[in-house]
């Protein structure tokens, strides 16, 4: 005997009350909120009050007015944001593939299992991320000294003269090194992580095939942190367009050697509390920020795009 099934349409399945919906859609408001709360009042209001700024200018005779694009044609036409905006480019080519390598090559010695007193060394990598970047500026900056710090008392140990790393020549090369002593550990952390998650089974068919240590390197490891690779490297180049503390710091004990403008974000900073063009120096750190973007945008692409 068989029994008739009713018809799908005929099944009636119970109805959510209205009431029971609306709390339901508040209670994941109420999750996600103060996130919500949080990101407009530190990221949106401030990123809007800074165009709203963009959009006018300050003059001693008419006041505060309202001139459009004026300031971003002005900023684009800007020479000496142009240069800073070049100097930290070639910052960034120079300065970033170096740290990274340095970091990768430790977090590969660690990874390796053949370095004696391992977490010892990590620990002592990533210590100096923990100095504050205006402490590190500081401390390397009086060993930079000639007349007063390190450089200057190996002159006088040894009788010799050797270049003064505070020099126009040179300035650049030394904040280079501060900002590879500070994040070198930083970006190791990051890669260490990521190759103590590669699968033991990679290392296993690897040991089957007969890879020695470097054909491990380069047909396991490497791949699979290709994605902790792109990170870091977006991460430094969004540090490298910011720099600041560094020749803020250095500024005023080579005054002949870093300008108010010798970076984007220096020059930023200059204008707004130095020469109280606010409107102006907040167009500059919006035309920044749109480089900054664009710039780690294209790695990206290009990064997934090697990944896939």
């Amino acid at each position: 005997m068989t029994t008739l099934q009713p018809p799908a349409a005929a099944v009636r399945h119970p109805v959510e009350p209205p009431a029971r919906r609306a709390r339901r859609s508040w209670a994941g408001w109420g999750f996600i909120g103060p996130f919500v709360l949080v990101f407009v009042l530190v990221f949106l209001a401030p990123l809007a009050y800074s165009v709203y700024l963009s959009l006018f200018r300050t003059q001693l005779i008419g006041g505060t007015t309202f001139v459009g694009l004026d300031n971003y044609q002005q900023a684009l036409q800007d020479g000496q944001f142009w240069d800073g905006v070049l100097r930290v480019g070639l910052f960034l080519a120079v300065q970033v593939p170096i740290m990274l390598g340095i970091a990768l090559l430790v977090a590969l010695a660690l990874d390796s299992g053949r370095l004696y007193g391992k977490d010892f060394f990590r620990i002592s990598v990533f210590l100096p991320y923990a100095v504050p970047a205006v402490v590190a500026s500081l401390m390397w900056g009086f060993m930079y000294g000639t007349r007063f710090g390190l450089v200057g008392d190996i002159n006088d140990a040894l009788g010799t003269q050797l270049p003064n790393p505070l020099s126009p020549d040179l300035v650049l090369a030394s904040i280079g090194n501060i900002v590879t002593w500070e994040f070198v550990g930083y970006n190791m952390l990051i890669f260490y992580s990521a190759l103590r998650v590669i699968p033991q089974s990679l290392y296993e068919a690897a040991e089957i095939d007969g890879a020695g240590q470097w054909r491990v390197i380069s047909a396991v490891k490497l791949p699979a942190i290709r994605g902790a690779l792109v990170i870091a490297t977006i991460f430094s180049i969004i540090g490298s367009f910011q720099l600041f503390n560094e020749p803020a710091i250095l500024q005023k004990l080579a005054p002949n050697a870093i300008t108010t403008d010798y970076t984007p974000n220096y020059y930023t900073y200059s204008l707004s509390f130095s020469g109280q063009q606010h409107n102006y120096s907040a167009t500059v750190a919006i035309v920044m920020g749109v480089i900054t973007m664009v710039v780690a945008y294209v790695v990206q692409l290009r990064g997934m795009r090697k990944e896939a």
